[in-house]
């Protein structure tokens, strides 16, 4: 699945915070700021609904001054080398804009909303980073926003990520699918390290010294120790201390690099000297080691093989499961954004004359080694013949882009994916494991 080229760019080019459904929520972004008029008129309609043709030429103009492209030479070089033209840039926009528009009129039929209090929360909370109300309108501003233009923006990614949600199911996944995916993981879980850790503060090593002698003399449980002494244990938080320091597996957690490293070099059951880091100092046991069953082949080659969920870790399963339920949910929501954009009466209205950002592409061609002059010698293998030249030109190239009509799904479906993948399988405990946790 293909998303527009020049959106990706202006979302690799940071123009918008959070791309909660990809390209349609990249595009409210960078129009934001889209009141200028230059040439009126209306671009198209999404069930009667209007896009005004101002707001597309907004968004493109705001790119093109993000990415510094605003002289008519540079701009017209950049679209050359990426395979596109002017008319492929307007198709890209008007596509985002009517998946923005499929969205909130998909929502609206569900009875999906967003309250205005859930926008002051997240406006307030990005407010609170600034000193006052004057850096954070010159903040606003420097991003191309109006604060009503930022809280829409604020409000139509709520409302797809409630649009989103509301395709979750509670069905388990079948042990079929579960297997199946087990063993696509087992290789990436193989050599996996479950840990316990004792907090202590940076200046209290005396105390960790002592419980760690007791430790290896085996005077000191080091479960209970963990109970006693540990200051990971903050209210709320599902600190280790309580569970007698155990923070999980490594392979689901993010630990920081000090923490990372002195649990590569144990065993299971062994215990670490004083281990500092910028949480403070830490005595790190080993406690399981998930090694995944193997097979060896006639040249003497290991290969993980498994037959059976019981065979991995619980943990490593729940978190299998968890993707699963996210494919899923994504699958749902690609499976209705693509049926109901089919039956939507989008209509696209010719491009008019004197846009600011349509200039003479004859003039450019595109740079060797671009996508542009890669997709024009696609063009000359597949046909010698000066028309076969024509198709292969950036035009078509770009066209076949913009003419996917499942990037926003597509999006979410790849962001559930990696959400799923990151998480870990216990509730969120790798987020609350504040002494191991990524700086």
């Amino acid at each position: 699945m293909k998303t527009a080229n020049i959106m990706k760019a202006v979302c690799v080019a940071g123009l918008a915070a959070t791309c909660v459904w990809g390209l349609a929520a990249c595009a409210d972004g960078a129009s934001a700021s889209g009141t200028k008029t230059y040439t009126g008129g209306v671009a198209a309609t999404v069930n009667g609904t209007e896009i005004p043709e101002d707001e597309v030429t907004g968004m493109v103009e705001s790119i093109r001054s993000q990415m510094s492209m605003t002289d008519a030479d540079t701009w017209g070089q950049w679209l050359a080398d990426n395979a596109m033209t002017p008319e492929s840039v307007r198709e890209e926009m008007i596509d985002s804009f009517a998946q923005q528009e499929l969205i909130k009129q998909g929502a609206k039929e569900k009875n999906i909303s967003v309250e205005s209090s859930e926008i002051d929360d997240i406006v307030n909370k990005t407010k609170a980073n600034y000193e006052d109300d004057e850096k954070w309108k010159a903040a606003l501003e420097q991003a191309g926003f109006t604060e009503e233009k930022y809280r829409e923006n604020v409000e139509s990614q709520l409302l797809q990520k409630k649009l989103t949600e509301s395709f979750a199911s509670d069905e388990e996944p079948s042990q079929e699918d579960l297997l199946k995916y087990a063993q696509m993981y087992a290789s990436a879980y193989d050599g996996a390290k479950r840990s316990s850790h004792i907090l202590f503060d940076s200046g209290d090593e005396a105390t960790a010294q002592s419980v760690l002698d007791q430790i290896n003399s085996g005077q000191l449980d080091f479960a209970e120790a963990a109970k006693q002494y540990s200051k990971d244990n903050a209210e709320g938080t599902g600190g280790s201390a309580a569970k007698g320091g155990d923070v999980g597996w490594d392979k689901l957690s993010s630990f920081v690099t000090e923490y990372t490293d002195a649990l590569a070099g144990l065993e299971k059951d062994q215990v670490s000297g004083l281990v500092t880091s910028q949480y403070g100092i830490h005595i790190i046991k080993c406690t399981d080691v998930f090694n995944a069953p193997k097979v060896v082949g006639e040249d003497g080659t290991e290969t993980v093989e498994l037959t059976s969920t019981d065979q991995i870790p619980v943990e490593f399963l729940d978190s299998v499961k968890e993707s699963l339920k996210q494919q899923n949910q994504s699958t749902a929501v690609q499976e209705w954004f693509n049926e109901y954009k089919e039956n939507a009466d989008i209509q696209i209205n010719p491009m008019p004359e004197g846009l600011p950002y349509a200039v003479d592409m004859s003039k450019y061609t595109p740079a060797e080694g671009s996508t542009g002059a890669e997709q024009n010698a696609a063009g000359d293998n597949a046909d010698g013949s000066a028309e076969g030249t024509t198709d292969g030109s950036a035009d078509n190239g770009s066209s076949a882009d913009a003419a996917d009509g499942s990037d926003a799904a597509g999006n979410a479906d790849g962001s559930a994916d990696n959400a799923a993948g990151d998480q870990p399988a216990e509730g969120g405990d790798g987020a609350s494991q504040q002494p191991a946790e990524a700086a």
